[in-house]
C-alpha cells in the first residue's frame, strides 16, 4: 500500500476560528472545504500523514526532514497561545526515507537545524484534521531552492518508502497561492498574481501535473506564490498513480490566493509519469538547440565536457573563426540545468590571448569552481544549456538614469569590494533591483557609498 490520498491546502492562520474571530467568514468556502478534507482523511484512516510546508526549515540545496519523536507548537505568534499542538513523528518512515535518499545520492534528510517547533504551514492543516481524526503520525518536510524536477523526485522517493513500509499514507501539500492579488492587500498587486492563481487552479484541479513544470521561476517569483514546490513534491508522490482530482474551493479576499484540491487514489496509471515525460521533452529541446549552436556556445560545451570526462583542458581548435581566435575580451559563461543556474564564472577584462582561450577557461571554471554549486558531474552533461556573454568596454556611470537592466550590465565598487551583474536577466526588471543584487554579490551594504560602471554584452545562447 502506498499513498491513498493527497490534498492541496492553504495555511492562512486567519481561517482558524480562534485567530480569525469571525473574519474567516470571508473565506467560508475555504473553511468548509478544509473540513471536507479533514473528514475524508478520517475516512481514509492513514497511519502516516506527510506534510510539506514552505514555512518549515528551508535550505537552498537540501530538503530538511524534521526529526525526533514529536513536533509541537502553538499559535501565539497569531494571538492564540492557548491553541497548542503536539503530534508524533513517524520515526520509522523518517529513518527509511533518509536511508533511501542517501543511497540515491539525494540531498535530503534530518541533518541541519533541529527544531521541534511546528510552523503554521503545518499547524493549520493539523488544526482541521484534529477536529475529526487523531490516530496518525506525521512526517514534516521543508522545501528547498532546488529545481522543480528535484522536488518532484523527492515525492517519488516518498512514494517508494510508503510502498516499502506498506504504510497507508496521506499527503498534504501545504501552500498558499499568489500573495499579490489586490492593491489593498498586505503584499500589494502584481499582474502575475491573478494569472498564476487561475493557471495553477486549472492545473491542480485537472490533476495534469506535467504542466507544473511549465511555470517559469521568474513568473512565480513575481506572483509571490509559496506553494508551487510543495505541490510538485505531492505530484511526485502520485507519480504513475491514477487519481480522482477535484477542486473543492478557491478564494482570495485578503489579497492572497487560497486553493483546495483533493486527489483520491484509484489505482496505477503508468501514463502519469510526468517527470519522465518532462525530461524527455526537455532533452529533445536541448538536442534541437545543439544543432544551431554557434561556435561560442559549442566551444563552451566542448570545453566543459572534455574536462569533466577526461580531466584535461582542451586545446584551442584550429578551425575556429578569426573573430574568436584573434580578438580578446572579458567573457562570462553561464550554465543552466533544467532552467536553473548551475554555474557562472567570468572575467571582466581579458586574461587570455584570445576569446577562444577565455571561453575554454571560464567554461571549466563555471562548471567546476563556482563556490555556490557542487562540481558538475558527467551524468549531468546531457542536460546542460550554456550562455556565453562577451563583455564590451566599461563606462563610468554618474547617475542611475544611465543604467538599463535590460541593456547594460553593472559593476558596483566600494573600496576593494566589487560586484558585477550581467544585463537582461530573468526577474530583474528595474535599475534598483540590479544595483541591489550587485551590492549583495560584492558584500556592500546599502549604507556604503559606491561607484558604478556599465557595460554591454554580446550574448550567445
Amino acid at each position: 500500500m502506498s499513498i491513498i490520498g493527497a490534498f492541496m491546502v492553504p495555511h492562512p492562520p486567519i481561517i482558524v476560528e480562534e485567530i480569525g474571530h469571525r473574519r474567516e467568514e470571508a473565506v467560508d468556502k475555504v473553511v468548509a472545504a478544509y473540513e471536507k478534507v479533514a473528514i475524508k482523511i478520517a475516512e481514509l484512516k492513514p497511519k502516516t500523514i506527510i506534510i510539506t510546508s514552505p514555512h518549515s526549515i528551508l535550505y537552498n540545496d537540501y530538503f530538511h526532514i524534521s526529526s525526533g519523536s514529536y513536533g509541537e507548537g502553538d499559535f501565539s505568534e497569531f494571538g492564540a497561545s492557548k491553541l497548542r499542538f503536539k503530534v508524533p513523528y513517524d520515526m520509522e518512515f523518517i529513518n527509511q526515507l533518509e536511508i533511501t535518499l542517501e543511497e540515491n545520492g539525494f540531498m535530503g534528510g534530518t541533518k541541519g537545524t533541529k527544531k521541534p517547533q511546528l510552523d503554521h504551514g503545518t499547524m493549520v492543516p493539523v488544526y482541521f484534521i484534529h477536529k475529526f481524526y487523531k490516530d496518525y503520525k506525521i512526517v514534516r518536510i521543508g522545501l528547498s531552492g532546488q529545481s522543480y524536477q528535484t522536488h518532484y523526485a523527492l515525492g517519488q522517493y516518498i512514494k517508494q518508502v510508503s510502498e516499502q513500509l506498506d504504510t497507508p499514507t496521506v499527503f498534504i501539500a501545504s501552500g498558499d497561492l499568489s500573495h499579490k492579488l489586490t492593491p489593498d492587500g498586505p503584499y500589494g498587486f502584481a499582474e502575475e498574481g491573478p494569472i498564476y492563481d487561475k493557471k495553477i487552479m486549472e492545473v491542480m484541479g485537472s490533476g495534469d501535473f506535467l504542466n507544473l513544470f511549465q511555470f517559469e521561476q521568474s513568473f512565480c517569483d513575481k506572483a509571490a506564490e509559496c506553494g508551487h514546490r510543495s505541490f510538485l513534491i505531492m505530484a511526485g508522490a502520485l507519480d504513475r498513480t491514477k487519481v480522482k482530482a477535484d477542486t473543492l474551493a478557491y478564494e482570495g479576499p485578503f489579497g492572497v490566493g487560497y486553493g483546495i484540491c483533493s486527489y483520491i487514489v484509484e489505482g496505477q496509471d503508468d501514463s502519469r509519469d510526468f517527470l519522465h515525460q518532462y525530461m524527455e521533452e526537455y532533452r529533445n529541446k536541448i538536442r534541437e538547440k545543439m544543432k544551431s549552436e554557434d561556435e561560442y556556445i559549442r566551444l563552451a560545451r566542448q570545453s566543459l565536457e572534455s574536462f569533466v570526462v577526461s580531466h584535461k583542458k582542451m586545446r584551442v581548435p584550429k578551425e575556429l573563426s578569426e573573430d574568436i581566435l584573434n580578438n580578446q575580451a572579458g567573457v562570462f559563461v553561464s550554465i543552466y540545468k533544467e532552467g536553473q543556474l548551475r554555474g557562472c564564472i567570468g572575467t571582466i577584462i581579458p586574461t587570455k590571448d584570445s576569446l577562444a582561450s577565455e571561453i575554454i577557461a571560464n567554461a571549466i571554471s563555471a562548471g567546476i569552481e563556482d563556490p555556490r554549486f557542487s562540481p558538475i558531474e558527467e551524468k549531468e552533461l546531457k542536460d546542460l544549456e550554456y550562455h556565453v556573454d562577451v563583455l564590451g568596454k566599461t563606462q563610468p556611470v554618474h547617475t542611475i538614469n544611465q543604467l538599463d537592466p535590460h541593456k547594460y550590465g553593472v559593476i558596483v565598487k566600494s573600496g576593494r569590494k566589487r560586484g558585477l551583474l550581467l544585463p537582461d536577466l530573468d526577474g530583474i526588471d528595474t535599475i534598483e533591483e540590479q544595483i541591489s543584487i550587485a551590492r549583495k554579490k560584492a558584500g556592500i551594504s546599502d549604507y556604503e557609498t559606491i561607484t558604478m560602471e556599465r557595460f554591454e554584452v554580446i550574448r550567445h545562447q
